[in-house]
């Protein structure tokens, strides 16, 4: 039974009426490499015997391992399109990749509301154990400004260029926001000297906030260097998730102190790893505020 079938069936089972939910196939999409040539300086080889395990281990759910990124481009219908652009990074413990669930389906839904979207396959598993979203950074970064620089391609306004992502993709959204001013890699062409600060950032249920990585206490990383210049963010937990809900928090807090747009909700239940699949909990309804916050913030204006 496909993810389509499961979550109607579940809504018929449950007479819950929500969001739909979305078909999970690429085919019509395309994907292409964000890396013209190698791979940054320092990349980690994975030995082949590893690869190979972890290829065999791939489910039409999970994708194991990345070896070089790349953007899966899902354009929104020319008739609805308002120019905005989202790059989603997909969540897993960057050890591997919630493909359909936080990734395809959340790309769906965004044209549903004119928004281009672009899919991030970033590189796993963790290649770097004290800096595990290290070359994921160098991915997210470069997709940024790739996307930037062929913004006319797709039609996209290259000042409304965002970034969103779930749990380890939620990290890695913040870091894109944060952390956007360090030089993860050496200039590969014409499109590394546009900036890669996302317009606006939207972590969803963000895992790895705190320092060493820890979401289990109720505090901020030195990784999470809020400041003026940090982009309007759109975040959606739950209070049951671990200490992700106290984290956001704080997060919230932050940017508050900084003058930083932002608009947190904080769910009592749901837990972790929802994407936007539907439930008999109100999280389930956090992508209805997203648009609404878009919608008032100005990017999705024509």
């Amino acid at each position: 039974m496909t993810v389509l079938n499961r979550c109607l069936l579940h809504l018929v089972m449950t007479g819950i009426c929500i969001a739909p939910c979305y078909s999970v196939s690429a085919e019509d999409h395309p994907e292409f490499e964000i890396w013209p040539g190698k791979l940054p300086a320092g990349a980690v080889q994975i030995k082949p015997e590893v690869i190979a395990k972890l290829k065999a281990a791939r489910t039409e759910e999970r994708i194991r391992f990345v070896e070089r990124a790349t953007l899966t481009v899902y354009e929104a219908p020319e008739k609805t399109a308002n120019g905005c652009a989202v790059i989603i990074c997909p969540g897993g413990g960057y050890n591997i990749l919630a493909w359909p669930k936080e990734g395809l389906e959340v790309a769906e839904w965004f044209n549903s509301i004119g928004v281009t979207a672009f899919v991030l396959k970033y590189r796993v598993p963790r290649r770097v154990p004290d800096r595990i979203h290290w070359e994921p950074m160098q991915d997210v970064q470069r997709a940024i400004r790739y996307v930037r620089h062929r913004a006319d391609t797709w039609g996209i306004d290259p000042a409304r260029v965002g970034t969103l992502g779930f749990s380890a993709g939620g990290h890695l959204t913040v870091m894109s926001g944060v952390q956007y001013g360090t030089k993860c890699y050496s200039r590969v062409d014409e499109a590394d000297d546009l900036s890669c600060r996302p317009d606006f950032i939207c972590p969803i249920y963000a895992a790895y906030l705190g320092d060493k990585y820890n979401d289990r206490v109720a505090e901020l990383g030195s990784l999470v260097t809020v400041t003026k210049d940090t982009p309007p963010t759109f975040m959606a937990v739950t209070w049951d998730d671990s200490m992700r809900g106290a984290q956001a928090a704080l997060l919230f807090a932050r940017l508050r102190e900084k003058g930083v747009p932002a608009e947190l909700h904080a769910y009592s239940k749901g837990g972790h790893g929802y994407g936007m699949r539907p439930s008999e909990n109100p999280v389930s309804r956090w992508n209805e505020h997203l648009h609404a916050w878009l919608r008032t913030s100005g990017f999705l204006d024509k």
